[in-house]
C-alpha cells in the first residue's frame, strides 16, 4: 500500500503515532532534572524514591525502584557533580551514600557511615565539594535521657565521592541545620537552644582539612564539662536556615513566633542583623529555600499548609512578599523544599503528613507561585525531605558573584 492510497485521517493518525514514539524514544531529552524523596516508615527502614522532572511542565514521573535507607531519613544533599547523594538517617546515626545512574536518574546504595555523635539532623557540602558537614544532636556520653550538647561531623569527600574518616566539632545543645557558602569558605550552624540562647554559629573553613574555626561573634567554650556555644541571635525556636547563592545573606525561620530573621554576611564571616527585620511568615515555618539566581526566597509553613514567597532586595537582602503570589496552599505538613538546579523554576515540597509531594512553578519575573500540572504527586510513605540534581545533559544554574 502506498502513502497516496491512505486517507488523510489514516495519515494523520500514523504521524501522531510516530510523533509519540519519537518523544518516547527521546524521553530523556525532556527530563531536565531528577528529584529524590526520602520517606520514613514508623521506626523501620526508610525509603528513597527518584522522579524525573519534565522539562516543560515540571511534572514528576517515578523512575527506578524504591531503595531502602536507614531508620528515619531526615535530610539529603547531592554531590557537586550531581552523581551521588548523601542521606542523613536520624535514628541509626548514619550517612548513606547513593550513586545516581546517569542514564535514568535511579539510585543505588553504595556505602554507609557512622556519624561522630548520635541523631544527625542536617547536612551540607562545602563550596569545593571536598567536605560534608553533618550536624548531630548528642555528643558521646549524652542521649535523650541524659541530655547534653551536640556537634558537627566533618567527612572528607574522596575523589570517588565516598566519604573518609570524619573529624568532630563540638557545638551547642541542639544543632538542627547547617549551610555552606558558595563563594567563600564560611559554614553556618543553626543551634536550636532554649531561648535566649538560640543562635546561628558562624565558622571559617580550612579548605585543606575541613576544620572549622569560630568567626567573630561565635564562641565555643566548655562549662562544667559541657560544650556551650554562643553566636548570632536567632529568635526563640529557630527551625530552618538558608544562605543566598552569592553568600551575602543568611536567613533563619522561628517556628515559635512565626517570623524570619535576616543576616548580612560580613567579610570576616560574622553576621549582622538586617535593620528592618524580623519578617512575618505563615504559621509554624519549617523549611526554607532560595532560587538559584538568589532573587526569591520561599518558606514552608507547617501548620498553615502553605508556602510563602518573598522577593529579596538585592542591595539589602530584605525579603518582601512576592507581588506574584504572597503564598500558595499545598498539602498537610509541608517541611523540606528544593528547587530544580537546571531551570531553577520548579519548586517541590515534602508534605510530611499527607504522603505527597507538591510541585510549584515560580515566575522568574516576580517570584510568584502556581501549582504544577498533576500536583500533588504520590510519595512512598511519609516524605521527610526532597533534593534535586540536574540531568547530566542539562546545564546547572550558575550565579556569578
Amino acid at each position: 500500500m502506498t502513502l497516496k492510497k491512505l486517507s488523510r485521517g489514516t495519515i494523520a493518525s500514523m504521524m501522531t503515532l510516530a510523533t509519540m514514539l519519537g518523544l518516547t524514544a527521546c524521553a530523556r531529552d525532556y527530563t531536565v532534572a531528577y528529584l529524590y524523596v526520602t520517606a520514613t516508615n514508623k521506626g523501620a527502614a526508610g525509603a528513597i524514591n527518584a522522579y524525573a522532572v519534565d522539562y516543560q511542565s515540571g511534572s514528576l514521573v517515578k523512575v527506578g525502584t524504591t531503595q531502602a535507607t536507614g531508620i528515619n531519613p531526615v535530610s539529603a544533599v547531592t554531590s557537586p557533580n550531581g552523581l551521588f547523594l548523601y542521606v542523613v538517617n536520624h535514628d541509626d546515626s548514619t550517612i548513606q551514600e547513593f550513586a545516581i545512574t546517569p542514564i535514568d536518574g535511579s539510585v543505588a546504595s553504595k556505602n554507609t557511615y557512622k556519624t561522630t555523635g548520635t541523631f544527625p539532623t542536617a547536612a551540607a557540602v562545602d563550596e569545593g565539594g571536598k567536605f560534608l558537614y553533618v550536624t548531630y544532636t548528642y555528643q558521646t556520653g549524652y542521649s535523650a535521657t541524659t541530655p547534653g550538647p551536640g556537634g558537627v561531623s566533618i567527612f572528607p569527600i574522596n575523589a570517588d565521592n565516598s566519604l573518609g574518616t570524619p573529624t568532630n566539632l563540638n557545638v551547642g545543645n541542639n544543632p538542627v541545620g547547617v549551610v555552606a557558602s558558595n563563594f567563600n569558605s564560611y559554614v553556618y550552624v543553626l543551634d536550636q537552644e532554649v531561648s535566649p540562647n538560640a543562635a546561628v554559629l558562624g565558622f571559617t573553613e580550612n579548605t585543606t582539612t575541613g576544620a572549622l574555626t569560630a568567626a567573630p561573634g561565635t564562641v565555643i567554650t566548655t562549662v562544667a564539662g559541657k560544650t556551650v556555644a554562643t553566636g548570632y541571635p536567632a529568635g526563640t525556636t529557630p527551625s530552618a536556615i538558608a544562605i543566598d547563592p552569592r553568600a551575602r545573606f543568611v536567613y533563619v525561620t522561628d517556628q515559635a513566633t512565626n517570623q524570619m530573621y535576616g543576616k548580612v554576611v560580613q567579610s570576616s564571616g560574622a553576621l549582622v542583623s538586617m535593620v528592618n527585620g524580623p519578617f512575618a511568615t505563615g504559621l509554624f515555618p519549617a523549611g526554607m529555600t532560595i532560587d538559584p539566581r538568589g532573587k526569591y526566597l520561599y518558606v514552608s509553613n507547617f501548620n498553615a499548609g502553605t508556602v510563602s514567597a518573598y522577593a529579596i532586595d538585592q542591595a539589602t537582602g530584605s525579603p518582601t512578599g512576592s507581588v506574584g503570589s504572597a503564598s500558595v496552599a499545598v498539602k498537610t505538613g509541608p517541611t523540606c523544599m528544593t528547587i530544580d538546579p537546571a531551570l531553577g523554576i520548579n519548586l517541590y515540597v515534602a508534605n510530611t503528613q499527607d504522603g505527597s509531594i507538591s510541585g510549584l512553578r515560580l515566575d522568574p519575573h516576580n517570584g510568584g507561585l502556581t501549582t504544577i500540572q498533576n500536583s500533588p504527586f504520590i510519595a512512598s510513605g511519609l516524605p521527610t525531605c526532597v533534593v534535586a540534581a540536574p540531568n547530566g545533559q542539562h546545564a546547572t544554574q550558575i550565579v556569578q558573584p
